[in-house]
């Protein structure tokens, strides 16, 4: 079984995501997405298995949302995948993909259920 998580180091609950993964046997491929952001297909995928549309997978408390002007309700979906990927802090962590699913680990204890 091929497993990724989407990881914030830094995210408490992305750090207990990956411990409850490794603590059940998973060995998981860690894509810290800070440092190396999903591609716009890579989100539309993510997207589309979690079945949310972009506001739904965005951080929108964090002072990005509004700077970065993702707060405008005139975006499209096209446009709000390509302010995660200029802004990845915008995107909600930790996701887990595994077996042609996703969860986002809030809590943690959801990704068990794609497993």
């Amino acid at each position: 079984m091929s497993v990724k998580i989407y990881h914030n180091p830094r995210c408490s609950k992305s750090r207990q995501t990956l411990q409850l993964l490794e603590d059940n046997g998973v060995q998981a491929e860690v894509i810290q997405y800070l440092k190396t952001p999903p591609t716009a297909a890579e989100l539309d995928k993510i997207l589309t298995l979690l079945d949310i549309q972009p506001r739904e997978l965005m951080r929108t408390k964090e002072a990005e949302y509004k700077a970065t002007g993702m707060d405008n309700p005139d975006l499209d979906r096209n446009a709000l995948i390509a302010g995660m990927v200029n802004t990845p802090k915008l995107i909600e962590r930790p996701i887990v993909l595994a077996n042609g699913k996703a969860a986002i680990g809030r809590p943690p204890e959801s990704v068990l259920e794609i497993l």
